[in-house]
């Protein structure tokens, strides 16, 4: 299979219930680790998707004082590979931007719609 598929950190893969600091991962959910483990053993790429490594960039726009926090992204970085490795074995790609590699985006802030259409899948308004 071609393509891989992302997995949005905070909120989707690990508990989010409020900011603690820039390295602070929060509990594996399980159903999505589980998932995400049997795409690894499929074969498919799986990449962590978090704003957390775009340097602070997003939260400074928006005038939020945690950007700079997120500036060294080693730190940052480090503790995803380290949550990853306890859970998958392995570091997985990390990125925070979109290419036509991918094919799906597993995410609890996004909502689905169909192609070409702007109408949301669940038919809401």
């Amino acid at each position: 299979m071609n393509g891989w598929i992302g997995v949005d950190l905070d909120g989707t893969l690990v508990e989010y219930h409020q900011f603690v600091n820039a390295t602070h991962i929060g509990k594996p959910i399980p159903e999505m680790v589980a998932r995400v483990r049997k795409w690894l053993e499929m074969g498919i790429e799986v990449r962590i998707f978090t704003a957390r490594v775009d340097g602070g960039t997003s939260a400074l726009k928006l005038g939020d004082k945690h950007g700079e926090l997120f500036k060294d992204q080693v730190p940052i970085r480090n503790a995803i590979d380290k949550f990853c490795m306890n859970q998958f074995g392995r570091a997985l790609p990390i990125t925070n931007e979109k290419d036509y590699g991918m094919m799906e985006l597993w995410d609890d802030r996004a909502i689905q719609v169909i192609p070409n259409a702007g109408i949301r899948v669940d038919g809401q308004p």
